[in-house]
This record gives structure tokens, sequence and C-alpha cells, in this order.
């Protein structure tokens, strides 16, 4: 908060000076904020990238001033716009004097205008334009940050976004490819059949997943209503009703805690395929993944954090193996829930008293594999416990057709082969609300039995995917942290 007290501090003055200015300009008939547009013709990038000396052509660009050089009768500046900056020279004798003394010398870094003039190359070979007319657009009343400083304190940083674009650059640069990773994933996922849905952010009531949810309520038919904490159950009532291929590209809300790998709102997707399982699922993640790192990073072998990543090999390890080879456990030498236990307690991993072998193969998996998974691995078969939406595996009824695939030791997706057995789905959706009414009394969860009920006309063998986009962003953005892939991450109002 240091940078931002400086900051603050030090515009006090400029801002009466720069307030001074706005009222001087609009008592000589010349308010900026009467403008209503300026016809834009070309911009920074296509300007240099096209440029031919030969053809010296008259351009129209608009940006904001991010430094100047005035001197006497001819001066030059920089201006920013959405794809760059570019040089212009602003000449007394070409636009004006008025225009020249009372106008461009009088501007400031910050202020928004438009230039007209030729493109040309100076003596030291830098593109610019020489105008031939300047307007001011925009007054900007409180100065950027020093320009060679740039913006560095990260709390006004995600505060003040607005600012963090203007001053550095490559903050932008992450945005856009975060626009491109979501139109590649539409792209391939429209590729191969899916129709993009949206199903209710609001839903009537709480489900009883661990997930806590974000509670309101809707005056009109005076009841609570919640944030969703996923997009699932009713997707999966989409292939009920005859779709074959859906995905939402979802905003979710989960009430929870916050770092640098949480946002209590956030960005996933999730997809289902009819007549397909998890073991498709395992494919599509391979390819997608393969796919995006190649288009946004230009090689599957990409950089994360001072790690090399190799996104085009990907290994398979079901829980049991993972846990075998990372904690030296095998899971099959348990007979018993018992003896589960107790190499849990040898392992130092703490377990609930009753705790059975798969949620103590679950509390090992945690605590002795998940940091070993740098380069990417898919981990399958989870124990039924804490899988209640994947349908069991036929010859392991205690382990589920359930994948999570991890990258750099942080989960990144996870996917089933869906559970379409209504007896059995209610009876885990029972079990789990009631788990969740025993831990906290006060709750309101419920079991969703409309959801069963669409589970009762028939769900044909489904195969579903679900992964969070801002973890994503951050692996092909080389970004430390999610809010670094926000544009406006959740903040503590200041002063609270």
């Amino acid at each position: 908060m240091a940078e931002e007290n400086s900051i603050q501090s030090g515009a006090g003055s400029e801002l009466k000076v720069r307030r001074e200015k706005l009222e001087l300009l609009k008592q000589s008939g010349n308010d900026p904020f009467v403008i209503t547009k300026y016809d834009v013709n070309a911009l920074s990038d296509e300007i240099k990238e096209n440029y031919r000396e030969e053809n010296e052509r008259i351009v129209r660009i608009a940006g904001r001033i991010m430094s100047r050089r005035i001197m006497g009768k001819a001066s030059f500046a920089h201006i920013a716009d959405s794809r760059g900056e570019i040089q212009i020279y602003v000449k007394r004798d070409e636009v004006g004097e008025d225009a020249y003394n009372n106008g461009f010398k009088k501007w400031d870094v910050g202020d928004v205008i438009g230039v007209e003039g030729r493109v040309f190359k100076t003596q030291t070979g830098e593109i610019s334009i020489h105008a031939s007319s300047i307007i001011l657009l925009a007054k900007s009343l409180l100065p950027l940050p020093e320009k060679f400083h740039k913006l560095t304190d990260t709390d006004m940083r995600y505060r003040q976004r607005y600012v963090d674009l203007i001053v550095n650059p490559e903050v932008k640069d992450t945005f856009i490819k975060r626009s491109l990773i979501l139109k590649e994933i539409r792209s391939y996922l429209d590729s191969k059949g899916f129709v993009e849905v949206d199903t209710p952010i609001l839903t009537p009531f709480e489900i009883g997943a661990t997930a806590r949810p974000f509670v309101t309520h809707h005056n009109t038919l005076d009841m609570e209503m919640y944030l969703r904490i996923e997009t699932e159950l009713y997707l999966k009532r989409l292939i009920v009703g005859g779709f074959d291929r859906v995905y939402e590209v979802g905003r979710i809300f989960r009430n929870e805690g916050m770092d640098t790998k949480h946002n209590p709102e956030f960005t996933t997707i999730e997809l289902y395929q009819a007549y397909t399982d998890y073991k498709g699922m395992m494919d599509l993640v391979i390819e997608l993944n393969s796919m995006l790192a190649e288009k946004i990073c230009g090689s599957t072998v990409i950089g994360y954090q001072g790690k090399t990543i190799d996104m085009g090999h990907w290994e398979r390890l079901t829980m049991i193996e993972a846990v075998k080879k990372y904690a030296g456990v095998d899971y099959f030498d348990w007979a018993s829930d018992e003896d589960a236990r107790e190499c849990a307690k040898a392992k130092n991993v703490e377990v609930p008293a009753n705790a059975t072998k798969g949620a103590v193969l679950a509390e090992l998996f945690d605590a002795y594999v998940e940091e070993h998974l740098i380069q990417p691995t898919i981990i399958y078969d989870y124990p039924i416990e804490n899988s209640p939406l994947a349908k069991k595996k036929p010859d392991m009824p205690m382990f589920t057709e359930r994948f999570e695939y991890f990258i750099n030791a942080t989960e990144f997706g996870n996917a089933f082969s869906e559970l379409n057995d209504p007896i059995d789905q209610k009876e885990r959706f029972e079990k789990q609300v009631a788990l969740k009414r025993a831990e906290d009394p006060n709750t309101t969860a419920q079991v969703d039995y409309d959801y069963v009920t669409a589970l009762e006309y028939g769900l044909a063998p489904t195969g579903g995917l679900g992964f969070g986009v801002d973890r994503l962003v951050m692996l092909l953005t080389d970004s430390a942290s999610i809010r670094d892939v926000l544009l406006f991450p959740t903040m503590k109002p200041l002063g609270e």
C-alpha cells in the first residue's frame, strides 16, 4: 500500500492543476467531454507493419499520451492505443499556433487525444505520424504512476486494474491470451459437435456438495436462493432431454477461502458427452490441452514459473498405483479398514476414527502424491467415498470411473463416467446430505430429487468433464496467481 499512498498524496497538487486546465478548456469552448466520437481508421501496430516509404499515407489514430518532449516549435509524443504505442510529431506550423501553444503544449501525460497525419520514418528510423491536426478527446485528471517505475504494488494493481492495464502493457497481453484461450476451447468443442448452453446461476436450494454457497433472497418469491457451485446437474438433465454433447462456460461461486489458486468467483467449463466414458474424456483432455499449448505458446513444451512442462506427454496412473509409487503403500496389503487407519498413522496422516480404506487412500494421495505431479498426469479410479456422482467400476465396486488431472502439482480438472443409476444416485445423495447435516446442524443442504427424477427417465451412458479456466490461463500465460488472470479479482474494500 506504500506505493498507493505515495501516488495519491502526490496526486493532490497535480489534480488541482489538471482541474484548472480543464476549467480553462471549458471557458474557451474546448471542453473535451462534450466530444461524442472520433473516427479512427488505423491502429498503431497496423501502421508500423504496413509502412511503405513510397506510400506515406494519411491516418487517423486515437490514444493516450504516454510521454512528451516539448521543443519549441515542434514536439514529440508517444500515444498508446489498444494495440501498442506509436510516436507522433507535432509542429506548430502544421497544426496551427492555437492548437499547438494552447492545446498540445498544455496537455498532460494520460490525456486521450486524436491525431490525423502522414505516416513517415524519422532520421532514427522510428515509424511515426506527422500530425496535421490534433484534438483532445478526454482530460486525465489524475497522473499515471511514474513511467519508468510502472505500477508494482500488487494490491493496487488488482484494485485499480484500469491503471495496471495502462502502464503495464504485458498485463493486457495476458487478458488477450485469456480471450484467445476461450475462443480456441469453444472452437475445439464446437468442431466435435458439442452445443454451448447456459444454465441457471441462481438455484432454489443448497445441494449436499461440500462447497459452501453464497446465499441471497428473492423478494418476489420470498425465498432463499443460492449462487451455483457447479453446472453439472443441469447439464446432465440436458443429456436426459436428448442432447448428445453439451458444454457451458460458467461462472461459479464458492463462499470459501482465497489464495493464489482460489477466488470466490471463478470460471469453469463443464462438458458432457453421451455414449462415452471417462476414458473418452481422458483422450479429450490430452488432445485439447496439447492443442492449446501449441496454439497459445507455440509449442507443447512450455515454461511455467521456472519449470519446463511437456503438455504433449501425459502419464496415467490409478490412485492405487500413484500412492504405491510415491508413498510406498500398497492398498491391496490392507485386509481391513483398521489396517488402513494404522497405515495412515504410521505415515503421520490424520484420518477420522471411522475412515474406510478408500478414504485413507485418498488422504495418503493428498499427503504424498500431489506434490510430485509436475508433468501432466492423469490419476484415475477414485474411491467411491469421495466420488458421489461417478459410476462404480464393475470389477471393483469400491472404486469409481473417475479421474483428475494434475499439472505443476495442481489439480486442473475432474471427470467421470457419469452415474446414471437413479436408485444408486438417490442413496448417495441422501448419504451425502446426512453427513453434511451431521457436521453442520444448521446447514440447509437438500437432496436434488428433481435430478433423481430426471435419471429415472433414463440417462444414457455419459462421460463428463469439468475444468477451471483460470488455472489453465495461469499455466499458459506463466502467471503466478489467479488474481493475475482475473480482470477484477475479489478484494476486501480499503479501510475494512
